[in-house]
């Protein structure tokens, strides 16, 4: 394969015309391919078909609970303590949810906003101005949560081994109106980023200027590795504490990907202040959560043993979809010179970068050939993405055959954008 931008004129048109009867032709066969969210498949959905039948008719006692019944504001002991070996902080500073993370991180934020926190002297709604810090490239869920609550949003950029610290430390340093910073430290929705130990120790011993400074922790792909090597990362709700922070992080996670997407259970672990601030907070709106739901996944998944068998499954569906985009982007634009992209060991994303410019081209050259992809900029605050070049793949849902049509259709679609682009500037 050439390297596009050396190529003389001539050779680069004749290259371009190469691709354009390749993209013409992929466009014929009708295809109609989706890589947009990070959605399990249908046999990653199978592996639970048991919690449709759980806990079955007459058990719905957990302990001496019936969970048929209002009350335990928390959730339930015992699937409390499973979870805590997952997220790393004890059963009693576990609070388990509905069915996703991402209502608990709105809510966190909603409460702040109309509260404060347990470290607030006011609520955030009434400070002149509120923003979070945040890594791109991101979560754009993430993002949505800022802007609905009118929290400006201030871009620092995600390295190897997690956020630039240097640039993250001098800005909490010296503004009291950053409240907090949005973290995916183990497998980062979109690059697969896993925070080195050195970040995670800067991140909860570092000044701030605001004492009520959170980390949202976001740690979704805590267990959901695509190799055999199960990363662990250093545990912050330890390093917070060890560093005077006790209260600093606001832990979050889901069973959303392990067992049923729609139906899970999701987490929120904190410093002992901090489960007793949210929970002052729910039962304003609740009388206690779906434990029916939570006997079912306890009697499911029973131990962390459970939890890892179970995700080796989910692996051995998942990798060789990842293994199969990566494969095809190697072959084809690997000595290309016009992309490059993560090669993740964990989570539900690979990250794709394009020549500057051209993102937004790549997503609708794929979208006219028949495959969806997430929306340029989608990686970014406000959907900004100054550079236009980071595109999220999601190889997650669609089956491995699929998977292998539509990263050829998104190799094509990066060629032809890279050609167009090469021959304007002349």
């Amino acid at each position: 394969m050439p390297q596009l931008p050396s190529l003389s004129a001539d050779d680069l048109r004749s290259y371009h015309a190469q691709i354009r009867q390749r993209y013409d032709a992929f466009a014929k066969r009708g295809v109609k391919l989706n890589l947009t969210r990070g959605k399990p498949s249908s046999a990653q959905l199978d592996l639970c078909n048991q919690l449709l039948s759980l806990p079955g008719n007459g058990d719905f006692m957990a302990g001496n609970i019936d969970c048929r019944n209002y009350g335990e504001l928390a959730g339930l002991p015992e699937l409390r303590s499973l979870l805590a070996t997952v997220f790393g902080v004890t059963a009693d500073r576990v609070i388990v949810g509905e069915n996703a993370s991402l209502s608990l991180m709105h809510d966190s934020v909603a409460f702040s906003m109309l509260k404060g926190n347990c470290d607030s002297e006011r609520p955030w709604s009434k400070e002149s101005r509120i923003a979070f810090l945040c890594p791109v490239p991101g979560y754009d869920r993430h993002f949505s949560i800022c802007q609905e609550f009118g929290i400006e949003m201030i871009a620092v950029p995600l390295n190897e081994g997690g956020p630039d610290m240097d640039v993250v430390e001098k800005l909490v340093a010296g503004d009291a109106q950053i409240k907090g910073i949005w973290c995916v430290p183990k497998y980062s929705n979109p690059t697969g980023t896993v925070y080195s130990n050195e970040t995670i120790e800067r991140l909860a011993k570092m000044k701030t200027a605001a004492r009520d400074f959170r980390l949202f922790w976001d740690n979704a792909y805590a267990v959901h590795h695509l190799t055999a090597e199960r990363i662990e990362i250093a545990n912050i709700d330890e390093a917070c504490a060890r560093n005077g922070n006790p209260n600093r992080a606001f832990i979050f996670g889901s069973t959303s990907k392990v067992t049923f997407a729609g139906a899970g259970v999701g987490v929120f672990a904190s410093s002992k202040g901090n489960v007793s601030w949210y929970l002052k907070r729910i039962e304003k709106r609740t009388i206690g959560g779906d434990k029916v739901n939570q006997l079912r996944h306890l009697r499911l998944l029973k131990n962390a043993d459970g939890v890892a068998t179970l995700m080796d499954k989910h692996r051995a569906i998942m990798a060789p979809k990842f293994d199969k985009v990566l494969e095809t982007f190697g072959e084809h634009l690997g000595s290309t010179g016009v992309a490059s992209w993560t090669k993740p060991k964990g989570g539900y994303f690979i990250t794709l970068d394009v020549m500057d410019g051209c993102a937004k081209q790549v997503v609708k050259l794929a979208k006219e050939a028949g495959v969806e992809l997430t929306p340029a900029g989608a990686t970014h605050p406000l959907g900004n993405d100054p550079h236009d070049r980071t595109i999220r793949i999601a190889p997650s849902f669609p089956d491995l055959a699929e998977v292998a049509q539509a990263a050829e259709g998104v190799v094509l679609s990066v060629l032809l954008a890279a050609t167009e682009k090469l021959l304007a500037k002349g």
